[in-house]
């Protein structure tokens, strides 16, 4: 009896056997974890974020924005808040634009637009921890 007792304590405490977690991988062009922890686009973020890429667009008013996706890391010491998503900019073609932007808390929340309608975004969008669903062509 004993030796069950023994036995069924040793097995239940297999499971009690913890990891450490994984370190961050550095980026070899910022020496740190690209990885953001999501966080919910408020009205506030919103407005800096559209108010920031419209200033980038040819046709500023009639863009209309599509999904997007924010994060924040602290990077190099420096928090931030990155920002995949779409905008449609009705004067440029091709439609729907990925784009990839920051935001600095520690600036004024000030809007750094990092790339639009470039091949990186999406690769940039998906290192973040931010990857934005495929668009459908348009028929």
């Amino acid at each position: 009896m004993r030796k069950t007792i023994y036995l069924l304590s040793a097995v239940s405490l297999c499971g009690c056997v913890a990891t450490a977690p994984a370190p961050p991988v550095p980026s070899s062009n910022t020496g740190g974890n690209q990885r953001v922890d999501p966080i919910p686009i408020s009205l506030a973020l919103e407005e800096i974020i559209t108010a920031g890429v419209r200033q980038h667009l040819r046709n500023p008013i009639a863009a209309k924005f599509g999904t997007m996706l924010a994060g924040e890391r602290s990077l190099n010491g420096r928090d931030e808040t990155v920002v995949c998503g779409y905008v449609d900019d009705k004067g440029s073609p091709g439609g729907n634009e990925p784009f990839i932007g920051k935001i600095h808390p520690d600036a004024g929340n000030s809007f750094e637009l990092v790339a639009i309608n470039d091949a990186s975004v999406s690769g940039a969008c998906h290192m973040a921890g931010l990857a934005l669903p495929e668009l459908k062509p348009n028929s």
